[in-house]
Formats: structure tokens, sequence, C-alpha cells
């Protein structure tokens, strides 16, 4: 076995700590200052119902409609907020860091899979909405890997690959209508090209067939960067469209202050392809098996 040479690695790392620091601090912004979906798991009350009337001794009607529970859950989501605060920082410094900061972006990689879950619930379960989130929750797990672990390069390859499939296959079951159309979708498409609805959904339907053949495309080795840069201009074009579509210049700072993290957040599904296309280069240009090892 032979290491991949140190300033391949350090690149490569480097890009992997920017990614997870957007999406940290993307999140920790949405949380502080907007809100996250806890509600819809803390006021169902199919599923909490009992368990707060026993413990409480209030009724559900007055649970939910408590300025209290509202503050409690508000807070509650601003202390998730200073907590991705923290993993957004802890990832730019983490190749300078002890491991045990790195279980921190680990329980921070796990808050994300929650997060992930609230919004899946809140989709009426569908499977698809979970794992479009997949390059967000398992980035910080690939930049703990690549620091603290020591894998084959293949294996840490076909990992980031499996992660950058789940997310574009589900983001494409969205715009082809297997799960119902977001109206987002086609208002960014209409806002950003300014063509008529019929064609928005055209070629929504289209993208996502795209997305299908290039989440399988990756796995063939003669067609995977081909596959992959199409993946990062698609990746980039969807992350810029929460801007395009939704920034105005008549209010440019009330709304760029509401969709600017929602473009900070997608950016990695178009840098995670992009440092697939690296990891590639760098692996066809060693003669023998790779390990990855950091420290």
């Amino acid at each position: 076995m032979m290491n991949i040479k140190a300033a391949q690695l350090t690149r490569i790392t480097k890009l992997l700590q920017w990614m997870c620091f957007l999406i940290f601090v993307s999140r920790a912004y949405q949380h502080l200052f907007w809100d996250a979906p806890f509600r819809t798991l803390l006021w169902d009350e199919s599923l909490l119902k009992g368990l707060v009337e026993f413990v409480t001794s209030a009724s559900w009607v007055d649970y939910v409609t408590s300025p209290e529970t509202d503050r409690a859950i508000q807070g509650l989501i601003r202390l998730n907020g200073l907590f991705y605060l923290l993993c957004a920082f802890i990832s730019l410094f983490l190749h300078r860091l002890r491991q045990s900061w790195g279980y921190v972006i680990l329980v921070g990689a796990f808050s994300l899979v929650f997060l992930a879950f609230l919004y899946t619930k809140e989709k009426f379960f569908h499977v698809g909405q979970f794992f479009e989130y997949s390059i967000q929750f398992s980035t910080p797990v690939l930049l703990f890997v690549i620091l603290f672990r020591e894998i084959s390069f293949d294996r840490f390859i076909l990992a980031a690959k499996v992660v950058i499939a789940l997310t574009f296959i589900c983001h494409g079951l969205y715009a082809i209508g297997y799960y119902p159309r977001p109206g987002s979708f086609v208002d960014m498409t209409i806002n950003t090209l300014h063509i008529s609805e019929p064609l928005a959904h055209t070629l929504l339907f289209v993208a996502g067939v795209l997305d299908f053949i290039a989440a399988i495309l990756i796995f063939i080795s003669v067609l995977a960067q081909p596959a992959l840069y199409y993946m990062v201009i698609w990746g980039f074009l969807t992350a810029a469209a929460r801007l395009t579509a939704n920034v105005y210049l008549d209010f440019f700072w009330s709304s760029f202050n509401q969709w600017w993290f929602e473009f900070t957040l997608r950016l990695p599904h178009a840098l995670l392809p992009l440092l697939v296309v690296m990891l590639i280069k760098a692996y066809s240009k060693q003669q023998y098996t790779v390990t990855f090892k950091y420290k």
C-alpha cells in the first residue's frame, strides 16, 4: 500500500472542510434567524398527546396554544443553531485538532440526520425526501473518515458516489413528479428562465430523468467523469436558482437575507461531485492501491 501524496490529500481535505463549514453555517443561520420544522414533531398530537398530558397535567390544547411552549420550542431551535455554528468552525480547524473534536461534528451529522427526518415527516414520510439530504448529512462523516481513519481510496470514492447518487436520484423523483412536484421547483424554473409554466414542468421532468442517468453513469468507470462534471454544473445551477429566483433588487437585503443560506447549503451538491473527480484523477496516477492517512 502507498499513501496519497500530501499535497493532493491537503486539497481534498480542505475542500471537504469548506463543504462542512457551508452546510453547518447555513443550518446555523436558518435555526438562529428563521425556523426549522421541530413543531412537526413536538406538535404531533397522535404521538405526544398522552405523554404531554401525563407529564405536565395540561390539556393538549393548552400545550399547543401556550406561548411558553412556543418559546421553549423556539429556544430549542436556537440552541441547535448555536451547536451548528460550533460545528461549522470546528470543521475548518479539524485537521489541527484531536480526534475528540471530530466526534463533535459526528454529533452534528446525526443532528442533520434528525433534521432530515423532520423534513421527511413534514412531507408525509416520503423516503425520497430523507435521502435528498444525503450529501448534507454525510459530508461531516466523510471528513471525519479522511482525517481520523485509514480507508482505501476506492472505498472512499465508492462511498462518496453512493451519497451523490442518492441525493440526485431523490431530487429527480420530485422533478419527474413521482412525488408531488414542489411548487418551489416550478416557481424557481419560471422566475430564473422566464418561461411558461407548462414548459417549466417539461424541463423539470427532463432534468429529473438526467438526474437518474447521471446517478447510474458515475458507477461506470469510462463515463464517471463526464457524469460527475454534469452533476457539478447542475448542482451549482440548482443552488444558484435559490438566489436568481427569489432575490429581488427592489428589496435586495431582505430577500437575500432569506435565501443566501439556501444557496450555500446546496453548494456541496456541486462540490462533492467535483471532489470525486479530483479523487479519480489522483487515483488514476497511482500505480498501487492507495489509502488515506492524513495524520
